[in-house]
């Protein structure tokens, strides 16, 4: 199976230190959504593993998240592609559960309800906890530079890891080596 992982915020749509409450502020990233769907086009299964420690701050709630999700599966599907699943981690930062990134529950989750490992599976993040869940599932962690990869591709976790400018680059690079 042709697996690829996501983070939601700074690499499918934009990011904000206020967080994404709401489908209003649900923003995607020029050329992620096509990219995307030039995935699913191409045989791979997308998913998506997103912190959303809004919800356990009080910011926002499930059907607000909810809201944004399906705007997200949409969107995608109307350019031809889809997203098979999107799992999230809704607790505080202080209440982290294994499945809160940089944790890898989340990421082994996914694994373990498709049946398969996540070695050499790309798991595409913006921030050094999407570094570090990568690592720490087995999964392969790719940077990009949107949302919060400018600062991340500066710090120690990045040494290694692949970097792009945005997810369709990443896409348009895994595709032509397909």
């Amino acid at each position: 199976m042709k697996l690829v992982i996501l983070d939601r915020d700074g690499v499918i749509n934009e990011d904000s230190d206020d967080y994404i409450k709401s489908v209003a502020e649900w923003v995607p990233i020029p050329g992620s959504l096509e990219a995307i769907a030039r995935l699913c086009q191409a045989g791979y299964r997308v998913f998506v593993a997103s912190n959303q420690a809004g919800i356990g701050r009080g910011l926002f709630d499930y059907d607000a998240l909810l809201a944004m999700h399906a705007h997200l599966q949409q969107a995608v599907k109307a350019l031809g592609g889809q997203i098979d699943g999107i799992a999230f981690a809704p607790e505080h930062p202080d209440q982290a559960t294994d499945m809160r990134k940089p944790n890898p529950g989340m990421l082994r989750d996914i694994a373990r309800r498709l049946g398969v490992g996540l070695e050499g599976v790309p798991f595409v993040g913006d921030t050094v906890a999407d570094l570090q869940a990568g690592r720490a599932s087995g999964a392969r962690p790719i940077l990009v530079r949107t949302g919060k990869g400018l600062g991340t591709e500066k710090v120690r976790e990045s040494r290694g890891v692949p970097i792009y400018d945005d997810l369709a680059a990443f896409v348009s690079d895994l595709l032509q080596g397909a």
